[in-house]
């Protein structure tokens, strides 16, 4: 039974997998720092990672995740912040700003 592994547990597993996917470096300890920065960073970005320990169809998603990431971001020199989600199935859904979509739909277009 997975649901007696402790929260961390699935916290960690999420924060290895999306470093992996995005070529990022998962932030020591980020959990424990009060003010903590993020979950995972690359050269540009910095990753806030949220999970649930069973699968879920609904998920609450909180803007003060969304502001402290992007503050987080800003000061640890980063372009960009985002919100990783994991809703219990190993896919991880991002939630990124206005202006990272508009970069994104750039790329795409010109590729």
């Amino acid at each position: 039974e997975m649901n007696n592994k402790p929260t961390r547990f699935f916290s960690s597993r999420q924060e290895k997998r999306v470093a992996k996917l995005v070529g990022g470096k998962q932030v020591p300890n980020s959990g424990a720092i009060r003010f903590g920065a993020g979950d995972v960073t690359t050269s540009r970005i910095l990753i806030e990672c949220k999970t649930v320990t069973k699968p879920q169809k609904t998920f609450t998603v909180k803007k003060e995740w969304i502001e402290k990431n992007q503050e987080e971001a800003f000061a640890m020199g980063k372009s960009y912040s985002a919100v990783a989600i994991d809703l219990g199935d190993g896919v991880q859904h991002y939630i990124i700003s206005q202006s990272l979509f508009n970069k994104l739909v750039d790329v795409l277009d010109n590729d």
